[in-house]
């Protein structure tokens, strides 16, 4: 976000102005700090006008001529609740946006943004793009967002635009925009620590400097947390470096971001076994363990004073190392020799070249289970350029992208044993990891994999008159991937195997106009065009015969369409001065969009225990609106917003479930107007800061949401997830101009909540503390009360 000073007007409170027309993204100490500074100009008030990028490079334009809805955030934003958190920032503050965590590990949120996905986990199509800096964060592999790997105390402030095709692929619903400090942006030192509930301990130290036109920032991270359930913890270390030289006519950064997380989550439970145990998992081990590097550069040269320059450069690789343990696919046959694919009845269990698995427990012993392993190394590359230009046919930005990778990937699955009490598989004596699976429906994988993606894209906004902004733009889309099997013929994998390339391409159109009614208050509306082409992980995973598990199983390559999302949005921004020192300002959208040849995982027939496939399900209708207000005063900081969100499907189609409402061969009809699991119709938050003194202040947020339908419930006919209300409670001490001690009470109310619901296949799992369950509804749970105090030191 850039930010020009107008001086012309006698406001008081002026940085409020264009920040609370973004609502809710405005921190209590920015408005703290304009304030000060505009008593001591004597009745001469600044206006801060925000410009908003563009595109992910930049090229500014004013918020008040942007046609789409804009929600921006600054550090202090981050730090509201405790030490910085992207995820819980956008989770409690930004309207429009609601979390799920099927993994039920705090660091691997998937976000939804008006009914649109974002995941770190694989098995949730992307409908959001991610941008660092002007460089694409989503992973070439599967366009994920890894949370864990980006250092939030490093980020200096970030964007939530909704529906510009100039973001780039997979941006159906809008795109994340964030960027990093650096020492030019964030001079002198921080150091901070925090510990609390969970066995949580976390701090980050960081430091910035300028001399002269070089400037360099440093931000170190680390943090630990052993969870609320069994087997649930985290241990993650973040670095990020800039160098920085500018003049009055160029700036030029090189970054870098290394990280390491080690993330472990007990998953969803059956209902019966949280009753008996809220701690238990069902089974396990199941973690993710990640590194990740990536340099990039980035450059702004003004060319003439009405045309300059962006561009950027990156290089990353990302290591994944996944293990999740299962229950059992393969079971007795029956003769008490072999196993059988589902049991008795079911085709011989194969091991590689052939062999038939062994019964390997005595008759009547039900302990089996299975291992999942996946590793993925990734390369991802790429450049952008854009030229910005300010002439009679207004502000015109143009520029193209490249973004490349390529992922070596190799996955398999066991057969063994899970313990009793823990349910953790573990491998019989002489077995190795157990017995390697390859069979119709789970094969070994080993897989190269390119892809290259190329934009070119235009936006030009024009002034028809001094009110009256028309902004028209475009991009065109080309998306390569290639798949080329390094493992060998495989007679129980899909006809063709993983050989394959993939070709898409896409013009995306947009046209939108904004109003100003007054200089403070706005009207707008849009109308685009975005389309998203599979991604590789998807294409791999395509057919129900070889399927995949939710974290990235590959198996035989059928072609999937692109899928392209048609959009309208309207809506209004504005700030109103209440009572001389207040100011109170309002954001409202509405939206309506309906993608075509919509992407969903879906539970494979042949291996229900996790396992499925990626398929065009044709369309999907989301629609709703958001309204946003904040209220400022000398003392007082409040802010409110309510989103609604439908989502609903626009095709009739068949799935297979875990659902007691599947019939007798395990399918679930999904008719046209059922809602989209997964996704809550009414979202609510709140918060207020106040200054009891001019060294303390006190505050709460809240959020609240309606029930959504279990993911495997696409027909609708079982009861909702229930929804849930959380209050949290933070103060801030000033104990002296460089120390500032702070604390906060996570779920004040000990509400017992759910993040995500689905269902397990039961009855294959010995269960020791609920040997009777019966009820597949399974569930995530939320974190209990937690308390959590620290220090933050400046110098």
């Amino acid at each position: 976000m850039e930010e020009d000073l107008v001086t012309h007007c006698r406001l008081l409170r002026p940085a409020l102005l264009a920040g609370i027309a973004l609502a809710p993204g405005v921190s209590w100490a920015q408005a703290a700090n304009s304030t000060s500074s505009a008593n001591n100009q004597d009745s001469k008030y600044q206006i801060i006008n925000v410009h908003i990028g563009a595109s992910p490079l930049g090229g500014g334009i004013p918020v008040q001529k942007w046609p789409t809805a804009v929600q921006t955030f600054s550090s202090q934003d981050l730090t509201k609740n405790g030490a910085a958190d992207l995820t819980r920032t956008m989770e409690q503050q930004a309207a429009g946006v609601s979390m799920q965590n099927s993994q039920a590990n705090p660091f691997q949120p998937t976000l939804l943004y008006h009914g649109y996905t974002l995941s770190p986990i694989q098995g949730t199509p992307a409908g959001l793009s991610v941008y660092v800096n002007g460089a694409r964060f989503n992973t070439p592999f599967g366009d994920l967002a890894m949370w864990s790997l980006l250092p939030d105390d490093a980020i200096d402030s970030f964007d939530i635009v909704a529906n510009n095709p100039v973001y780039g692929l997979n941006a159906l619903g809008g795109a994340i925009d964030v960027k990093m400090k650096n020492g030019f942006t964030a001079p002198g030192g921080e150091f901070e620590i925090e510990g609390g509930s969970f066995g949580t301990v976390q701090g980050h130290l960081e430091y910035g400097k300028q001399v002269g036109n070089t400037a360099g920032y440093i931000d170190i991270s680390g943090a630990r947390q052993s969870g609320w359930r069994d087997e649930q913890g985290s241990d993650l270390k973040n670095a990020f470096a800039d160098l920085g030289w500018r003049s009055n006519r160029a700036e030029l950064h090189v970054n870098v971001i290394a990280a390491q997380s080690g993330l472990h989550g007990p998953g969803a439970v059956p209902v019966d076994v949280l009753q008996a145990d809220p701690a238990a998992q069902f089974t396990g081990p199941n973690s993710i363990n990640d590194k990740y590097v990536r340099v990039s550069s980035t450059l702004n040269l003004k060319l003439t004073e009405k045309t300059s320059l962006q561009a950027v450069l990156y290089y990353e690789n990302l290591w994944e190392h996944l293990i999740n343990g299962n229950g059992p696919s393969d079971l007795p046959c029956g003769d008490g020799q072999y196993l059988c694919q589902g049991g008795a009845g079911g085709a011989y269990s194969t091991t590689v070249g052939g062999g038939i698995i062994p019964q390997y427990l005595p008759t009547g012993d039900n302990a089996y289970g299975q291992l999942n392993l996946n590793t993925t190394n990734t390369n991802g590359y790429g450049a952008s350029a854009q030229i910005t230009h300010k002439g009679v046919l207004g502000q015109l930005v143009a520029g193209v992208s490249y973004d490349g990778g390529y992922t070596t990937y190799s996955a398999a699955a066991y057969d063994g044993a899970l313990s009793l009490n823990t349910r953790d598989y573990y491998a019989l004596s002489g077995t190795g990891l157990g017995y390697m699976v390859d069979e119709p429906g789970t094969v070994p994988v080993d897989v190269g994999i390119r892809n290259a993606y190329y934009g070119f894209y235009a936006t030009d906004t024009y002034n028809i008159t001094k009110k009256l902004a028309l902004t028209v733009g475009g991009r065109f889309n080309i998306a390569q991937i290639a798949l080329h099997n390094q493992r060998g013929y495989d007679p129980n994998a899909a006809p063709g195997g993983l050989n394959g390339s993939h070709y898409y391409q896409h013009f995306n159109p947009s046209v939108g106009a904004a109003y100003n009614i007054t200089p403070l208050v706005t009207v707008y509306g849009s109308w685009s065009v975005q389309n998203a082409a599979p991604t590789p992980a998807e294409l791999s995973c395509a057919s129900p015969q070889d399927s995949c598990a939710l974290a990235n199983f590959m198996s035989g390559d059928p072609p999937l369409k692109q899928i392209v999302s048609r959009n309208f949005q309207m809506g209004m921004r504005s700030t109103f001065i209440v009572g001389g020192l207040n100011f109170l300002s309002v954001q409202a959208d509405v939206y309506d969009d309906e993608t075509s040849d919509d992407i969903q995982f879906l539970q494979s027939p042949y291996n229900p225990q996790g396992n499925g496939y990626f398929a065009n399900i044709g369309s999907v209708h989301r629609r709703g609106g958001d309204l946003a207000v904040q209220f400022t005063a000398t003392r007082w900081h409040l802010y409110a917003a309510y989103s609604r969100i439908q989502a609903t499907y626009g095709s009739s189609f068949v799935e297979q479930s875990n659902s007691p409402y599947a019939d007798n061969n395990g399918n679930i009809t999904v008719n046209k107007g059922d809602f989209v699991p997964g996704i809550p119709e009414n979202l609510f938050k709140f918060g207020a800061d106040y200054h009891v003194t001019r060294r303390w202040i006190v505050g709460f947020t809240g959020t609240a949401q309606t029930g959504s339908y279990l993911i495997g419930d696409a027909s609708n006919q079982d009861k909702k997830l229930p929804g849930y209300a959380l209050l949290n409670l933070n103060t801030r001490y000033l104990l002296t101009p460089h120390v500032t001690l702070f604390g906060n009470i996570n779920n004040v109310t000990n509400q017992r909540y759910y993040v995500y619901g689905t269902y397990s296949s039961i009855g294959d799992v010995y269960v020791a503390q609920a040997p009777n369950y019966n009820n597949p509804r399974s569930y995530s749970t939320g974190a209990p009360i937690g308390v959590m105090a620290g220090m933050k030191v400046t110098f």
